[in-house]
């Protein structure tokens, strides 16, 4: 089965083709940025194939049925219709998670918590309408990242709350469902031994779960994708009460959330950029606030790496993926120190030499803990996910 994973932001559309016949080969990628600018730039990567350019892309249906036809174009598909599914690495369904077909209701669910994912939620439902208008006869499966965190007991998820509150579902749900479910899936292939697993999601958005024989049991992120780490432009955990003290300096709720939301995160606190790689930059050159937040986006992955180490009863491997995850030497250098009490041994010259996108072992010979790069494959888990429920479905069917 053919089956094209979407993955989608405000202003970006990226994709995976597979084919779950031929042991899950990738057969194209593309990718869609600047979406709604006057230009946007595209690209596709396929086996003899690797085509970009630019175009007026006004919204995410514009990207889909640009690279829909450069997909037949380029000899990828013999025809759209060839498609056997449309997967999505959804966001935000609120009480929907896990893996399902993409209808009315699931659409009405995810607009009404657009609210708490404006970044994720509105582009996700345009793009579902969308392929829905085009391929009409294909079906979509949303794969939500909420799903992976339901093994995590009430105790973590509840807030301290009215309790009312909780019961209208305003609770810790937790996200990267795809990457933390591939990175225990995968360490239970190469490290079957490894039962207490902290994972570090670091990108652009970043978060930790600390995982017990392959299920979710804790996650850094809360109701939404705003809490928990510092993000590339997002805040991270706030004390909402500090809103007070912004209201009396006149600026307003509706300003200061914006604010938390695009314009806080390691962008907020270097003033440089949003992106590690700038920053770091900058932070050599001697820039103070930039090297503010090296240290307190560092800071805050010790202290969830802390805290599960708590909930797990010790760990036996810390991974991380994800682009920082996987390119930050530096970076991981700076998280893992001080851990000598838990038996974390870090190895230099493995650290230094690790390829961002292999499975490399970055700790000492005597280290307790096995410490892992291990990169992601969000892609691959929703292909995955997609094919269970259209096989249940079908199932389903014929009993």
């Amino acid at each position: 089965m053919l089956i094209l994973v979407a993955n989608l932001g405000s202003t970006s559309f990226k994709y995976k083709l597979f084919d779950t016949a031929r042991d899950e080969a990738v057969l194209a990628q593309g990718a869609a940025d600047r979406i709604g600018e006057a230009e946007s730039a595209w690209s596709l990567k396929a086996d003899g194939v690797d085509r970009d350019g630019t175009a007026g892309l006004p919204d995410h249906g514009a990207a889909i049925e640009l690279h829909l036809k450069e997909l037949v174009d380029a000899g990828v598909l013999d025809a759209i219709e060839s498609l056997g599914a449309v997967g999505f690495k959804a966001v935000h369904g609120g009480p929907i998670s896990g893996a399902v077909r993409v209808d009315e209701r699931v659409l009405e669910t995810m607009q009404q918590f657009a609210d708490v994912a404006p970044a994720h939620n509105p582009p996700y439902i345009e793009a579902m309408r969308a392929f829905g208008e085009r391929l009409p006869g294909v079906p979509q499966v949303a794969a939500f990242e909420t799903a992976f965190h339901q093994t995590i007991p009430l105790k973590r998820q509840a807030y301290a709350v009215p309790y009312e509150w909780t019961q209208m579902g305003i609770r810790r749900y937790g996200f990267h469902g795809a990457s933390h479910r591939y990175v225990a899936t995968r360490m239970a292939e190469i490290a079957p031994d490894a039962r207490r697993v902290i994972n570090c999601h670091l990108g652009g958005s970043s978060s930790i779960c600390a995982i017990a024989d392959g299920q979710s049991v804790a996650t850094s992120m809360g109701l939404t994708p705003q809490s928990g780490l510092p993000q590339s432009g997002r805040v991270g955990d706030f004390e909402i009460f500090a809103l007070l003290k912004l209201n009396a300096a006149g600026i307003s709720t509706e300003e200061a959330l914006q604010r938390l939301g695009k314009e806080s995160g390691l962008l907020g606190i270097s003033g440089i950029s949003s992106d590690m790689r700038d920053i770091e930059q900058a932070a050599a050159g001697g820039d103070a606030r930039s090297q503010l937040a090296i240290d307190v986006y560092a800071e805050a992955i010790r202290h969830y790496i802390g805290a599960y180490m708590a909930v797990l009863n010790g760990v036996d491997a810390i991974c991380f993926t994800g682009g920082i995850g996987q390119n930050g030497k530096a970076l991981r250098e700076a998280v893992l120190r001080d851990f000598d009490y838990a038996g974390v041994k870090l190895d230099a010259k493995a650290n230094e030499a690790a390829d961002a996108n292999a499975e490399s072992r970055i700790d000492a010979a005597d280290s307790g803990v096995a410490l892992w790069v291990l990169p992601t494959n969000e892609e691959l888990i929703v292909a995955r996910q997609t094919v269970a429920v259209l096989e249940a479905t079908t199932n389903t069917t014929n009993n």
